[in-house]
């Protein structure tokens, strides 16, 4: 079993399988290939992605199994014959995986993941790998343009009802990873070590016969650091009433609907002179990386974000495909109107400026020669699995944190705007 809840090995889809029986029973399904995971293009308006999800890929990879309920399910279906099942039984991916590590940028063509193995046992991971690596891609890339947006002001995670439940669990791993400070996700604390917070909803202040005695519950059980929900009826009486109950200690209120640059400008003033100075605002309601970019100017110390970020704010998927570029040491290639592929596996290297700046990001053939390596250059991709088991010491969760926050002070400036425009910096295909 997976963090999944289940066996991954159903993941897999049926075309997959079908190639896979195809090339079993003619003999080809032995070769030694190579498969990679690259964007042909970044979402439209987009500057730069986020690698998410590698860890995951990874557990996922090395726990991929079919057992007798998968098996059973295939040969009822006839999904394939028995040959296959038998082959099937015995699934357990020997080969090796290389990639760009988690939390860094990746661009238009960067091979962010590399599977080597015969082809039986690489085929059948396409939708494993893709599933996971396009949604939380996907995710932290819009959580690292919301974070670049908030300017050093903490972000919630808060989506979790917007989305699917397993789903929710990632985006706040992913939301974490992009700079998010805290997620309202439970489980994800639970599996991932994320630190989580959260306050009441309008509910319990409607459980209650006054917003009152909604407020001095809330202290009661919670303590004077608590976050209040103010804008239940009234928002002006709800700050009165909070600061009435809880004292001029009261650790936060939260704004949840209307204008809310206006409201806080007026709520930071109404706390002032209530003498709850460091009173701390929180706004929340369908906010996105170009409203929290809105709310620069006003006193707002921290934003919960949901919707938009549990769907990629406009880009749920980050586009990635995962082809076949090798066969026997043979580069193969697709020649498709508008889905070129360049065969052979390749490596990146990332081109920097001595300040530190990205210049751009080099790919190259792996069987060389490798580009005249420059000062401040820095090769992209490390090992990750090696003869079907997880390279020990990979990056840690804090450590692909402290990743992107580096890839994005990499960036040129124009790199961290909001508006459309190309991407941050270009992708050079050698050799």
């Amino acid at each position: 079993m997976t963090e999944l809840g289940r066996s991954t090995a159903l993941l897999t889809d049926h075309y997959e399988l079908t190639m896979l029986a195809a090339a079993l029973a003619d003999g080809t399904g032995d070769r030694p290939c190579v498969f990679e995971t690259f964007a042909r293009r970044l979402p439209n308006g987009r500057r730069y992605g986020v690698v998410g999800g590698t860890a995951r890929v990874l557990d996922a990879i090395a726990a991929f199994r079919f057992g007798d309920d998968e098996l059973r399910e295939l040969a009822d279906r006839k999904v394939v014959d028995k040959d296959t099942l038998d082959w099937l039984a015995g699934y357990r991916f020997t080969g090796d995986v290389d990639g760009y590590p988690e939390g860094e940028l990746y661009f238009p063509g960067s091979p962010v993941l590399t599977v080597r193995g015969t082809f039986a046992e690489a085929v059948v991971l396409e939708t494993l790998v893709l599933s996971i690596l396009n949604h939380d891609s996907a995710i932290v890339s819009a959580a690292a343009r919301m974070v670049s947006a908030a300017n050093s002001r903490p972000i919630i995670e808060m989506g979790s009802r917007r989305t699917h439940e397993e789903a929710a669990v990632a985006s706040a791993r992913a939301a974490y990873l992009g700079g998010f400070a805290t997620s309202s996700n439970l489980e994800a604390a639970r599996r991932h070590g994320i630190p989580t917070t959260g306050t009441s909803a309008h509910a319990f202040t409607l459980l209650h016969d006054s917003e009152r005695d909604a407020f001095a519950a809330q202290v009661a059980a919670q303590g004077r650091d608590t976050t209040l929900l103010v804008d239940t009826y009234d928002i002006t009486k709800g700050i009165d009433t909070a600061i009435e109950v809880a004292g001029p200690e009261l650790g936060a209120i939260r704004i949840d609907s209307g204008d809310v640059g206006v409201l806080a400008r007026q709520a930071r003033e109404q706390l002032d002179k209530l003498g709850a100075n460091h009173t701390r605002i929180v706004v929340s309601g369908d906010l996105d990386e170009y409203a929290i970019a809105a709310l620069r100017a006003e006193p707002v110390d921290a934003y919960g974000v949901g919707t938009s970020l549990v769907t990629g704010s406009g880009a749920p998927t980050a586009g990635m495909v995962y082809k076949l570029v090798e066969v026997a040491g043979r580069p193969v290639a697709k020649r498709s109107s508008h889905k070129e592929s360049k065969g052979g596996r390749k490596l990146a290297i990332r081109r920097h400026k001595p300040t530190g700046t990205a210049l751009e990001e080099v790919i190259y053939p792996a069987a060389g020669p490798e580009p005249e390596a420059a000062e401040h250059d820095r090769q992209l991709a490390m090992p990750l699995m090696r003869g079907g088991s997880v390279v020990e010491g990979l990056p840690s969760l804090e450590q692909a944190r402290k990743r992107v926050r580096g890839g994005l002070v990499s960036l040129p400036w124009e790199g961290l705007k909001l508006s459309a425009g190309e991407p941050a910096i270009t992708t050079v295909h050698v050799g």
